[in-house]
């Protein structure tokens, strides 16, 4: 305490004169209109300059959550349109569907922690796992379509074969023309596909959309996967040669929604009967 006195009365001319100084720019603002105008303008500016750098700094604090939030409320909305779609195909049936079925698949967000894409087989890594009901054989889709198929899960994470993956197959259909085929990775371009079993008869040609078709149990029909960017038919040739280019970045992979078909073991068990 003595050393803190000893300190102010060293520099008590030093200290008076800074306290008449702001006394004095007090007064001249105080009693000036343009000078009171220009401290204003300026202390807004500099106290906006201020709140923005905070909310920037709050906002990138918080960026997580804020992704998690947008991810689960996208998860909602899509299972929302899967339903909606669904009623709509149907007008004539809608009282008649049961509710196991109008909402058969369900969507839950999920982050990307782990993606290869140089591989010949690659994989997406997610967090969650077996706790949060995921499991192996269940689809995953982004954004923009289709992603993968998840092929083994621990209690907190889940391993997924990534549709750039050589043993991955995809049954697709062809919007324009509503034929079948299967989309699959011919381990060149992670942005390009190719899709199979298109057969010469049929109508298809550079810019139409392809989307999963509804003789798979894994991903609900009408996902994006991809739009036709280059059409072949070779002389004799029962199928076309068609690349397609993916919907999906796989390169800026975030977050995932996996989908979950409430009646997927119904049907596995009835067609592995039919077979027998």
């Amino acid at each position: 305490m003595n050393t803190l006195f000893q300190f102010l009365y060293k520099y008590r001319a030093l200290a008076l004169l800074i306290v008449l100084e702001l006394v004095c720019a007090w007064l001249i603002v105080q009693n000036n209109r343009y000078q009171s105008a220009a401290f204003f303008n300026s202390a807004n500016t500099v106290a906006a300059s201020v709140t923005q750098t905070s909310n920037e700094v709050s906002s990138y604090l918080y960026l997580k959550e804020t992704n998690e939030s947008l991810a689960e409320e996208n998860a909602r909305l899509q299972q929302e349109l899967r339903q909606m779609q669904q009623q709509l195909a149907l007008p004539s049936m809608r009282a008649a569907i049961p509710p196991e079925v109008e909402q058969q698949y369900t969507f839950q967000a999920a982050q990307v922690i782990n993606n290869s894409i140089h591989n010949s087989k690659n994989y997406v890594t997610i967090n969650k796992g077996r706790v949060d009901g995921v499991e192996p054989g269940m689809g995953i889709i982004g954004p923009s379509g289709v992603v993968g198929r998840i092929r083994s899960a621990s209690d907190h994470y889940a391993v997924a074969i990534s549709l750039l993956h050589t043993n991955m197959l995809v049954s697709a259909v062809v919007s324009s023309t509503e034929a079948f085929g299967s989309v699959k990775w011919d381990a060149r371009s992670p942005q390009q596909a190719t899709l199979d079993y298109i057969a010469r008869h049929q109508s298809v040609s550079v810019g139409d959309s392809v989307f999963t078709s509804s003789y798979n149990s894994v991903f609900p029909p009408g996902i994006p996967i991809g739009i036709i960017s280059e059409v072949k038919l070779p002389e004799n040739a029962t199928y076309y040669d068609i690349k397609i280019d993916l919907a999906t970045d796989f390169s800026s992979l975030s977050y995932v929604y996996v989908i979950r078909n409430r009646l997927v073991q119904e049907r596995d068990s009835l067609e592995s009967i039919s077979i027998n």
